[in-house]
């Protein structure tokens, strides 16, 4: 399988476990734990959400994986770089990007992609790390980008 089908099958199972689930927390955490299975290499798979009472920092929110950082300013590594721009941010090796922050030293490539409201307004970030120099590229954004539309923007 390609990584395409692999993610349009992800995206098919995504959509199946979690059709008419309301609760935030159930969405990110099953996202986060199919793309985790499917993707199995990667060493981190998870969102940071908005902190509502410090609104210009991420909290570590549901995720799969090692120990994360517990809290990103906007604008301070990937995660920070994707909720200050609101475009997705991928990175072929993370320690070649200014102001990285090295939440687990085996991270080397990352993509993160934002998460907004119905409104357009950011909520979270969707983060995925690999121990290995570029694992993601376009494919990986597009899709993700998709999956994050159709669970948290419908």
């Amino acid at each position: 399988m390609t990584k395409a089908d692999i993610y349009a099958q992800t995206a098919k199972e995504i959509a199946a476990v979690l059709e008419g689930e309301p609760n935030l927390t159930a969405r990110m955490a099953t996202v986060s734990c199919l793309l985790a299975q499917a993707f199995p290499g990667n060493i981190w798979t998870g969102f940071y959400i908005v902190d509502p009472d410090k609104p210009q920092e991420l909290v570590v929110g549901p995720y799969q994986g090692t120990l994360g950082c517990l809290r990103i300013p906007f604008g301070k590594g990937v995660c920070g770089a994707a909720a200050a721009t609101l475009e997705s941010q991928v990175v072929e090796d993370v320690h070649e990007f200014e102001g990285h922050i090295a939440c687990d030293s085996r991270s080397v490539s990352e993509v993160v992609v934002p998460v907004r409201t119905k409104s357009g307004q950011l909520m979270a970030v969707l983060d995925i790390d690999s121990p290995d120099k570029g694992t993601f590229d376009r494919t990986d954004a597009e899709w993700l980008e998709r999956i994050i539309e159709e669970t948290f923007a419908n």
